[in-house]
């Protein structure tokens, strides 16, 4: 059994976490897993959108608190968050937009994995929480994405307080972008996917680059960046292209450059 399970179409490609006996909890082989899928699709010229899925009732549970246990050295330990958050880095770095699908609990470092996603759609059944402080352990980690969704006193309830927020709750905090019916969960990402896919990839890739830069720099330099960029995007065979399809009412046949 694959603890991920990659299938594409046109264009997407769906990454499934598929360990659902332990609620698809990031162990070591986990995050392994799912760092070798994220670095193939990186360099997947045939990938132009991601949708990251899990099976089974739940979303992911966070890590994996039995090995947690299993290996107090904190040598150990400090591996393990390397780990966990250069596959979390991964997922901002990977030139393809990525869409969370999520369709119940995302909890502690799952609920960092849906907000290190570009786009989130969730099931109303959905359900998060920054749980670790109730088990003595606070999410420090999980708290750097989420407080880069969030605003602050939002994500320092979740921190603070332990509690689960519904799916509702979510979309207006700003963790996730749209909340459907449990029934319309899967279609509802793919047709967000498809329209990303129908873009050029070149673009999509420079575009998202630059947001993440743009978002850690001063208001000047942010500017700076984003037109430097834009002017780049002006040279691409896609952006001459795009721009013709536009002024001849036609649609675009993108050239990936």
């Amino acid at each position: 059994m694959s603890l991920v399970e990659r299938h594409d179409a046109g264009g997407v490609t769906t990454l499934t976490l598929n360990h659902p006996e332990t609620l698809n909890a990031l162990s070591s082989a986990m995050l392994a897993a799912l760092e070798t899928a994220l670095d193939e699709l990186g360099a997947d010229e045939g990938v132009r959108a991601v949708v990251l899925a899990a099976a089974g009732k739940h979303f992911c549970a966070g890590h994996d608190l039995r090995e947690m246990r299993a290996h107090p050295e904190e040598a150990w330990q400090r591996d393990l968050f390397a780990r966990c958050s250069r596959m979390m880095l991964s997922l901002v770095r990977l030139p393809q937009p990525v869409i969370a699908r999520v369709q119940g609990a995302a909890v502690a470092a799952g609920c960092q994995l849906v907000s290190m996603c570009d786009l989130a759609v969730a099931s109303d059944a959905a359900r998060f929480a920054l749980p670790g402080v109730k088990s003595g352990l606070f999410c420090t980690t999980p708290g750097v994405g989420v407080a880069r969704n969030l605003s602050r006193k939002h994500a320092m309830e979740l921190l603070l307080t332990g509690d689960l927020i519904d799916a509702g709750t979510a979309e207006r905090w700003g963790l996730v972008n749209r909340v459907v019916p449990p029934g319309e969960l899967e279609s509802a990402a793919d047709a967000l996917a498809r329209t990303i896919a129908s873009h050029s990839r070149a673009v999509n890739a420079l575009g998202k680059r630059l947001f993440y830069e743009q978002l850690e720099r001063g208001l000047a330099d942010a500017y700076d960046l984003a037109g430097a960029g834009m002017a780049c995007n002006m040279t691409f065979d896609d952006a001459a292209e795009g721009i013709e399809a536009f002024l001849g009412k036609r649609t675009p046949a993108w050239r990936g450059r």
